[in-house]
């Protein structure tokens, strides 16, 4: 049990005392980067491994640092279209000046990876990075995070109907996989249900990273599954004055969206303001009319003849149109920064909100209008009117704040000491017919600071301190999980060193996880039974320090963790434009509170979740089940071959991810009424359906299990520069999630992404530039008991784009086309496959300006 925790503003205050350290022995590090044919690189950056000194490549090639301790130094040159090279150095006492650094071309992109936990680039991480940004980011920005990253090699998407969706890493999601916003939590609920959206918009992000696989080093146990970082530049680290504007309209929801950002300032003062705005309508799909289940007025009574008919006309006026997927978005931070001469501090201040629908919940009852017009008088929004169905909205409130902080100091044991703070206050409303039915908080701190050394033997690295506090709460008819308090506390070091062309990369954390609950949540029925059994001393709750409670309705819980994870990894440059990345690394999880207490109808998922606080007899009656609660443990083996040198260039990745005690939600056979506490004691089996068949108000009871699972796959991506002009594209990407083999007989896990492949080829001609892609998603059929296969499909994308400049401005006009074939397709991995298929054939008409 934690005993104390590091407070905010002492962390502060170590930034702060930081900014006045005093330099010794600095000189002066200058030179030239200059490409193969001999000439000055016009852009990029240098950087001094294991500090954060970087210096940015002048117009002519050329590159300065200040203040720099004499020694033996490595740096590292990053240019776009470029390999990120290496070079050790011997720095004197007097200085050193006018060194040459030469680099190659590159074939594929390289950026570097702020999210690393090494600040390496993407293919000098022994793990597998992917980088989304620049014209590559902006051509697939999506409305949401999940839709944005879809087509990353290895990255999946929840899609819930296009108004919510979280990306899934290589078949994990939700607990497992972290958002975070530039390294700190983005502090949602996104991970507990997928109707709740991720609160971290990239429409005006410079890059979004993705870390697949355990990520746990830097992160802790909720990243065992991988890492989305979303990069912007909310709180600048330099004064230089840039912005972009852009606006689009999207025909097939009338989607009108709006993002901005301008950065700049004057002497140590920076600042920066960005803002978002995005409004779409219900969106049409491919297909619906053929699948809709009619009825003919035949099967009803007379006097339900003319409702029905009505009924009927309606359906046909609304075929072809998800009805409850629009959705009203917009956000707006402002930041700032005090420049210093080894670093800066800075702040910022954000402000999202969302009103949007959450599609697949009508229920057959009749509306209430008058508080429907009356909530979105209220909240300035349209809310559908009437039509005999309840209609299930919600309404997303975030306030964020964060400050962070770099700085370089030049002691003989401390390099560098940057810190990172951040609070969220979030709160997501659920609203049926116009009313309230349940709210989501969750107000979270986190704080983050790092002490990087001095090089020690030749090893570069530092200490990590990591505290998190979550207070979750969720109230109202459809709470499927209690309040609870999460408070985690984690202590790392990573460190790395160069061995001729060998460099190997270590890391471990030690991580303390308390979750607290003050009202244990179980329905009325299943309360009885345990009650009963406990007033006889039969039932008690073991907690692992090895202490014993008796279960009551009010009685409260806690539980505590101490996940443990290390990693070892090596990069090998074992020729000139290619390298072998290989890691492994040991990661562990503390369950989730949702995973551990949950207890009710989720409306997000159209289930019944029981926690695996309780276990279900065969007579359907709900039971403390007593055993303690184990960590999920995650033995990760990555192996990749790299080739970036030339005209042609691939990353292969292979996985195996074997992982003891399992937490996922596995479909228990049986099932409740909705509006009732009462689990039928029926199976549903195969030959029960006759009896099922009609009983729409019936959800499925999902039970959270712990269990040994086998994750493994294999992730390719190909770039060949074919002309000066011509540029081919290919990836895939395949992943297997399945009980092991010595639980018996194999089962699939649920919700596992398909097999996909796809090419692209992008042509350049002047100012004009077109590409074409497209993605085969294969059939899935090797799915989990209860859930169905789904066919695959090919999704086919255009992008067509124009430049011109204005008055130092660079002007974009751009087209999209999305599923241009109008193709009928059902994402496996969503809870909602059977009810919104992705959209139908949609253009996308827009302009961006950049200076």
């Amino acid at each position: 049990m934690l005993k104390c925790l590091p407070k905010p503003l002492s962390l502060l205050s170590i930034s702060i005392l930081s900014t006045f350290a005093i330099s010794i022995q600095a000189q002066t590090l200058s030179g030239l980067v200059l490409d193969k044919a001999g000439n000055p690189l016009v852009n990029g950056s240098v950087q001094i491994m294991g500090t954060n000194k970087t210096a940015s490549i002048q117009s002519d090639g050329r590159f300065i640092f200040e203040n720099v301790r004499p020694g033996n130094v490595e740096i590292h040159v990053a240019s776009p279209r470029h390999i990120h090279s290496k070079s050790e150095l011997t720095v004197p006492e007097a200085g050193l000046f006018n060194i040459e650094i030469t680099v190659a071309n590159s074939s594929i992109e390289i950026f570097d990876v702020t999210a690393s936990a090494f600040h390496a680039s993407t293919i000098e991480s022994a793990a597998p990075v992917s980088v989304l940004a620049g014209d590559e980011l902006r051509r697939k920005q999506a409305s949401t995070l999940g839709d944005t990253l879809k087509n990353e090699v290895g990255v999946h998407s929840t899609f819930y109907g296009s108004v919510a969706s979280s990306p899934i890493i290589r078949g994990l999601d939700g607990p497992r996989v972290l958002v975070t916003q530039n390294g700190l939590d983005s502090g949602d609920a996104s991970r507990v249900g997928p109707d709740h959206i991720v609160a971290t918009d990239a429409s005006t992000a410079t890059q979004i990273e993705v870390l697949r696989g355990p990520a746990t080093l830097f992160y802790g146990s909720g990243a065992i599954g991988g890492v989305v970082n979303v990069v912007d530049q909310r709180i600048p680290d330099n004064n230089d004055w840039e912005g972009r504007v852009s606006t689009d309209r999207n025909t097939n929801n009338s989607e009108e969206a709006f993002s901005g950002y301008i950065k700049g300032g004057e002497g140590n003062i920076a600042f920066n303001l960005q803002g978002y705005y995005r409004d779409a309508d219900d969106y049409r799909i491919p297909g619906y009319a053929e699948n809709q289940d009619t009825h003919s007025d035949e099967e009803h009574d007379d006097d339900l003849g003319a409702e029905h008919e009505e009924h009927e006309e309606h359906e046909d006026e609304r075929k072809g149109v998800v009805e409850n997927s629009s959705s009203r978005t917009k956000g707006i931070t402002f930041g700032a920064s005090y420049l210093l001469d080894n670093g800066h501090i800075g702040f910022s201040v954000e402000h999202m909100s969302s009103f949007y629908g959450i599609p697949g919940h009508a229920h057959g009852e009749e509306h209430g209008e008058e508080h429907g017009e009356e909530h979105g008088e209220e909240h300035g929004e349209d809310v559908d009117e009437g039509l005999g169905e309840e209609v299930v909205q919600g309404d997303l409130q975030q306030n964020r704040y964060q400050i962070s902080s770099k700085h370089q100091l030049s002691t003989d044991f401390i390099s560098a000491i940057n810190t990172g703070f951040a609070f969220t206050d979030y709160k997501h409303a659920e609203i049926e017919n116009g009313e309230i039915g349940t709210i989501f908080e969750n107000k979270s701190h986190e704080a983050r600071v790092e002490v990087i050394h001095q090089p020690l033997a030749g090893w570069r690295g530092g200490l990590s301190f990591h505290y998190k506090s979550s207070d979750f709460e969720a109230v109202g008819e459809e709470a499927f999980t209690p309040p609870s308090k999460t408070n985690s506390f984690g202590l790392g070091i990573i460190e790395e060193q160069h061995f001729g062309n060998v460099l190997f990369q270590l890391g471990a954390r030690i991580e303390q996880v308390e979750i607290d609950v003050p009202t244990i949540q179980i329905g009325e029925t299943e309360f009885e039974a345990i009650h009963s059994a406990a007033e006889h001393g039969e039932i008690e709750h073991h907690h692992e320090d090895g202490h014993a409670n008796l279960l009551d309705a009010s009685q409260s819980s806690s539980v505590s963790f101490t996940p443990l994870s290390a990693s070892i990894g090596a990069v090998w440059d074992f020729t000139e434009g290619y390298n072998l990345g290989l890691s492994y690394v040991h990661g562990q999880r503390a369950p989730s509170s949702a995973e551990i207490y949950s207890f009710g109808p989720h409306i997000g998922t159209s289930t019944y979740e029981v926690g695996a606080f309780y276990d279900i007899t065969e007579d359907g009656d709900v039971v403390f089940n007593g055993r303690d609660l184990a960590v999920e443990k995650s033995n990760n083996v990555d192996i990749s071959l790299r080739k970036f040198s030339g005209e042609f260039g691939f990353v292969l990745n292979a996985f195996y991810n074997q992982v003891d005690d399992y937490y996922f939600s596995a479909d228990s056979g049986f099932v409740v009424e909705e509006g009732h506490d009462d689990i039928a004691s029926e199976l549903r089996e195969d030959d029960m359906a006759d009896e099922h068949e009609g009983h729409e108000d019936e959800m499925p009871v999902f039970l959270f299990t712990a269990l040994d699972v086998d994750l493994y796959g294999f992730e390719a991506e190909i770039n060949w520069q074919a002309t000066a002009s011509l540029q081919l594209q290919a990836q895939g990407d395949l992943v297997r999630a399945k009980l092991a083999k010595n639980m018996g007989e194999s089962q699939y896990l649920p919700r596992t992404p398909p097999s996909r492949i796809g090419v692209s080829a992008n042509y350049v001609v002047g100012d004009w530039q077109a590409g074409l892609s497209l993605h085969r998603y294969f059939t899935q059929d090797k799915v989990a008991e209860f859930e169905s296969e789904t066919k695959g499909y090919t999704l086919v994308d255009l992008d067509v784009s124009y430049v011109t400049s204005f008055k130092n401005t660079d002007v974009t006009f751009y087209l999209k086309g999305r599923n241009l074939a109008d193709e009928e397709a059902r994402v496996h991995t969503s809870f909602l496959k059977d009810l919104t298929p992705v959209q139908g054939r949609s253009f996308i008409l827009g302009a961006r300006a950049h200076f």
